[in-house]
């Protein structure tokens, strides 16, 4: 409680000055009220933690508008707790006792007098039943209306509607009937290699790349499995697999009055685990009438569902451009650093103005694309071969990013030097997300960003991102979904070895830097 208290008494010293940036700041493309002298809300909630959190409250801020944390008992020294007006504890370490009691949320948001939830993004962002929650107890949920989120939540149905709405989908079985029988039977009639997918699924969990009929039933059984104990549901759909594979998203955005846009698209094809770790917009190498059918086919799906706020489609390209509806993300994606600094804009900003009942800012026809940009995931993991990237928990003895540069270089970060990576929450450190004028110049930038972020204390993928991104592959633009599990990039992943005994040598003070080249050395 003394915590709370002090937080508090910091925020009150800072919201008189947030006032005037407030009204600094809501000039360039928003009135500063919604409606007639109904201003924006004056609290909110953020129901997330790490780097999304503290991305939330940074606008928010700018905004004029006070904070709320919540956090589990392993993020009570956590850097969005100390950059909160006010903060609350809503349980132990793990996620189902803290970040997923959905009870406990919005108990701390009436309790503190919020008037709304940003949810960020994991978590409860695409929970239907928490978007309802949130309309039932009068709180306004920063995010897609709850039937929005239940139809794209399931690919199953997703899929129908969009092939409804003349939005191309990848040819697969979706049917009600999951006997191992029928899906056997779907399965060699498409022709293998197929993919199992978890209905439910997300995050690169709940999935599997059959290549012959003798691998489908073990397959299916590992899918089933890691389905029901991930998303509680067991339900599976077949696709047939496309081949080298690259994954295109569009940016959708839409208002509560109708008006739906597009922001361009990102390629996210570059994933360790069916996660995406290197994200870059806008896509390199796609032919004018493909980014302009995809752009419209993203506006339809959005459209098809009632959708508000801001939206990812994802789509996969094949060897031809020919692209195929994956999925919606009904929330702010992680990559959404690199679309604001292609369009100028701050999607944060948009969603709270949405939500409170704004228009969108600009038509279509407003937007430009300007430049490249591409970001970096850095994560505490080990990705020496044979680990499978798997994390590196650990005391943070030593981080010094590169320096950010308005425009061009950005960290986005939910840790300091001497926080702890726990093993209860995903190992990202930070963001780092580059612009320039064209993808060569901002290639060089990420490259040589990387070669100056310094960690020390636990193994991180820095070394190994600063060689992926120097690869020649990667720097024509040749690379899809399978490129890091195929072994394009093989020799990369030992350069992580003998990091440790450097990390041990900056905390001595051996040494003042380790820039991921020097990472090389065993």
């Amino acid at each position: 409680m003394a915590a709370v208290k002090l937080l508090l008494v910091g925020g009150l010293r800072r919201h008189a000055h947030r006032r005037v940036v407030q009204r600094l700041y809501w000039g360039r493309h928003f009135s500063n009220t919604v409606g007639e002298n109904v201003p924006l809300f004056e609290k909110i909630l953020v129901a997330n933690r790490g780097e999304i959190a503290c991305r939330v409250m940074r606008t928010s801020h700018k905004l004029g508008i006070r904070t709320v944390a919540v956090y589990s008992e392993a993020d009570r020294n956590a850097m969005h707790v100390a950059m909160a007006d006010e903060a609350r504890c809503i349980g132990p370490p793990p996620s189902g006792e803290s970040y997923l009691r959905q009870d406990r949320i919005v108990e701390v948001a009436k309790a503190t007098g919020a008037q709304a939830i940003h949810p960020g993004y994991g978590f409860l962002s695409e929970n239907k039943g928490f978007a309802e929650l949130c309309q039932r107890e009068g709180l306004e949920f920063i995010g897609p209306p709850p039937t929005a989120i239940e139809k794209m939540g399931t690919k199953r149905v997703s899929k129908q509607i969009m092939s409804q709405s003349s939005v191309p989908i990848v040819p697969g079985y979706f049917g009600e009937d999951q006997t191992d029988q029928r899906l056997t039977a779907e399965a060699n009639s498409m022709g293998f290699p197929v993919m199992i997918k978890a209905d439910l699924g997300g995050g690169g969990k709940g999935m599997r790349i059959v290549h012959s009929p003798s691998d489908f039933q073990s397959s299916l059984d590992s899918c089933r499995s890691e389905a029901l104990k991930s998303f509680g549901d067991e339900k599976v759909l077949l696709e047939k697999f496309v081949s080298k594979p690259r994954h295109v998203e569009v940016q959708i955005f839409a208002d509560k009055h109708g008006n739906t846009i597009h922001l361009f698209e990102r390629d996210c094809s570059v994933q360790r685990r069916h996660q995406k770790i290197i994200e870059e917009a806008p896509a390199p190498d796609l032919r004018p009438e493909v980014r302009e059918k995809i752009w419209s086919a993203a506006v339809r799906a959005a459209q098809a569902v009632g959708y508000v706020g801001a939206g990812t489609v994802e789509f996969i390209l094949d060897a031809e451009q020919n692209f195929y509806f994956m999925e919606m993300n009904t929330r702010l994606q992680v990559e959404h650093p690199v679309t604001e600094m292609i369009t100028g804009t701050d999607l944060v900003d948009w969603q709270i103005r949405v939500a409170a009942g704004a228009k969108l800012p600009v038509n279509q026809s407003d937007l430009r694309l300007r430049g490249h940009a591409f970001e970096a995931r850095i994560y505490a993991e080990n990705p020496i071969s044979g680990t499978d990237f798997l994390p590196s928990p650990g005391l943070l003895h030593y981080l010094v990013p590169p320096p950010e540069v308005s425009g061009s270089i950005r960290i986005d970060t939910g840790v300091r030097q001497g926080d702890q990576v726990t093993t209860f929450y995903d190992p990202m450190i930070a963001k780092l997300v580059v612009w320039a004028g064209d993808r060569r110049s901002a290639l060089k930038r990420l490259v040589d960003s990387l070669k100056q972020y310094q960690v020390a204390g636990v193994s991180t993928n820095v070394g190994f991102l600063g060689r992926l991104a120097s690869h020649q592959s990667f720097q024509e633009g040749d690379v899809h979904t399978g490129f890091i599990e195929v072994g394009v990039v093989l020799g990369v992943v030992s350069i992580e070895v003998g990091v440790v005994s450097i990390e041990v040598g900056v905390v001595l003070g051996v040494v003042s830097s380790i820039p991921w080249v020097n990472q090389e050395k065993s």
